[in-house]
């Protein structure tokens, strides 16, 4: 990914540098501790992280922890967590918006000295009225826009020494109450809220709002270039106006890029945590989210995501990028690293009347056959083996190339078997298969030239160890998920996790750890879940459905 395709956030790099020659680009992911990461932050984190890369510049982290009714020390760790698994460290250091509040606070009261900022005693729906609900409306100055420097002084200071009920009275930018850009029509900079803050305890309460801290904060870090998602566009002309009239000789420059869309997938936070909290998923790491610690324990790796964004590449039109690119992008990697295994998922015994018992022979089978250098491993062949019960057919249909009455397989890297019986508990169900094999097939064509259609995977019966799996799907039946608003919740797909009991596998598979990936051969690819032990997750299956280059 060093040398990823340029993009329209290079090219106004490109310029800027020409332009000034001695700029060190410095660049920042700003997220809010009040929930988990999810995908789609993980593009605004690749996009500030690679170009900073790119041009040899530095990489801020920085919480936007602002609104303490949401916040956690929780959120605060994973996050740091997520980026440290992406690979994605902030060169540039770790910061918290809540260290600047004594600068933002510093900066109201210069705007309020330069006539610039006043307080408002309007309450939430007054304000909201005054501003016009429907943006296309025209909005009334307020009623305390005149008040006195002196006066709003008094007032903010006030407001700072908690004096007044949360929600009373806000500080707002005086700039144009009837401007056509909403986030100018004098925007609030600070609300009053009688929350403890999780770093700043009891220090304040009075909080910036974003637009105002924001700005400051990246003017105070020397960011160069404060590269945020399509949403923050129309919010751009307040930025400047912050940056300009708190007199800052650095000017950091905003822009915007189309966030990530992805189909059967949401990404609001709000949404997100409706399914966690009613109980739709088992928390915030379920496999089946598009958090990234979801994702992590699925079994992706941080070079799948990364490769997928840049891949989806990066502009100003929304889009809805296909979920299979994503998985494209994964079994692509996994293809060429995964260590195969063989699993049973659904275990059908064989015998194999013709085998001695008692013995024990061993096969030869690849560890990776995109990967000779990943060796051989030797699985153990007894008189008595499993098969999956999808691979026989008492009754077949046509065309049916795996095992059934009458019928030939190879048995993968060893013999091929003849079904020849077929034993029955008495409820109908079968208990077993009864086999022959031709002893001289052994990883080698029949010697009477016959041709052998089917090959079905197998394990011995004494060299099993057992487990879970579970298969994810998509947690949405509809592509477009955000189209359907709040009614999403509708779409939730009852089969998007299927658990299968008592499968059994390779020997060697005791041994994994939580994270473990594997190829189960005809099966898919499954990781070793970090939260229930013994059960494997099944990360993406080896069909691919997207289109390669």
């Amino acid at each position: 990914m060093d040398d990823m395709t340029s993009n329209f956030i290079h090219d106004i790099i490109d310029a800027d540098l020409a332009e000034n020659p001695g700029m060190k680009i410095h660049t920042r992911f700003p997220p809010e501790p009040n929930g988990y990461l999810h995908i789609g932050s993980a593009k605004a984190i690749w996009i500030n992280w690679s170009i900073a890369k790119k041009y040899g510049g530095l990489f801020n982290l920085r919480y936007d922890d602002t609104n303490p009714e949401k916040e956690d020390n929780e959120y605060v760790e994973a996050i740091y967590n997520d980026l440290m698994w992406l690979g994605t460290y902030p060169n540039g250091g770790v910061y918290y918006g809540s260290d600047y509040f004594d600068k933002c606070f510093e900066y109201a009261v210069k705007l309020i000295k330069e006539g610039k900022a006043y307080v408002c005693d309007l309450s939430k729906d007054d304000l909201a009225e005054y501003k016009g609900s429907d943006r296309s409306e025209a909005s009334k100055a307020s009623p305390y826009r005149n008040r006195t420097p002196e006066e709003n002084l008094e007032l903010f200071e006030r407001m700072k020494n908690g004096e007044f009920p949360e929600g009373s009275r806000t500080l707002r930018a005086k700039i144009d109450p009837a401007s056509d850009n909403f986030y100018l029509r004098d925007p609030v900079i600070y609300r009053i809220k009688h929350v403890p803050h999780q770093r700043q305890g009891n220090a304040w309460c009075i909080y910036p709002m974003y637009d105002f801290a924001h700005p400051i904060q990246d003017a105070l870090e020397g960011i160069t270039h404060s590269l945020c998602d399509i949403g923050f566009e129309n919010h751009r002309p307040l930025y400047e106006w912050v940056i300009e009239n708190c007199g800052f000789e650095h000017k950091p420059k905003q822009r915007e890029f189309a966030r990530l869309n992805m189909t059967y997938t949401i990404m609001s936070k709000r949404y997100l945590r409706r399914l966690v909290e009613e109980g739709v998923v088992d928390g915030w790491d379920d496999p089946r989210m598009p958090t990234l610690c979801g994702l992590r324990r699925r079994g992706y790796t941080p070079t799948s995501i990364l490769t997928f964004i840049e891949r989806a590449g990066v502009g100003k039109a929304n889009n809805l990028i296909q979920l299979e690119m994503l998985e494209h992008c994964l079994r692509e990697e996994l293809n060429a690293t995964a260590p195969r295994r063989v699993v049973v998922a659904k275990p059908l015994k064989v015998i194999v009347e013709n085998y001695p018992e008692g013995k024990t022979e061993y096969f030869s089978l690849p560890n990776n056959p995109q990967d000779p250098a990943a060796g051989t491993r030797e699985l153990p062949f007894t008189r008595e083996l499993y098969i999956d019960a999808d691979d026989f057919a008492e009754f077949p249909p046509p065309k049916f190339y795996r095992l059934k009455p009458g019928g030939e397989v190879r048995l993968m890297g060893s013999y091929i078997i003849k079904c020849v019986g077929v034993d029955k508990a008495p409820d109908g169900s079968i208990e077993a298969i009864r086999c022959t094999a031709d002893l001289e097939s052994g990883c080698s064509n029949p010697v009477d030239g016959r041709k052998i259609k089917g090959t079905i995977h197998w394990l011995s019966a004494a060299h099993v160890h057992p487990f879970t799996l579970i298969y994810y799907d998509k947690l949405f039946t509809i592509e477009n998920v955000s189209e359907v608003g709040d009614d999403y919740i509708k779409y939730i797909n009852p089969d998007s996790l299927i658990k299968i009991e008592g499968a059994l596998g390779e020997l060697s598979l005791a041994d994994a750890r939580p994270g473990d990936r594997f190829q189960f051969v005809r099966n898919g690819y499954f990781c070793l879940d970090t939260k229930n032990p013994g059960a494997f997750n099944r990360i993406v299956g080896l069909k691919d459905s997207f289109p390669k280059n």
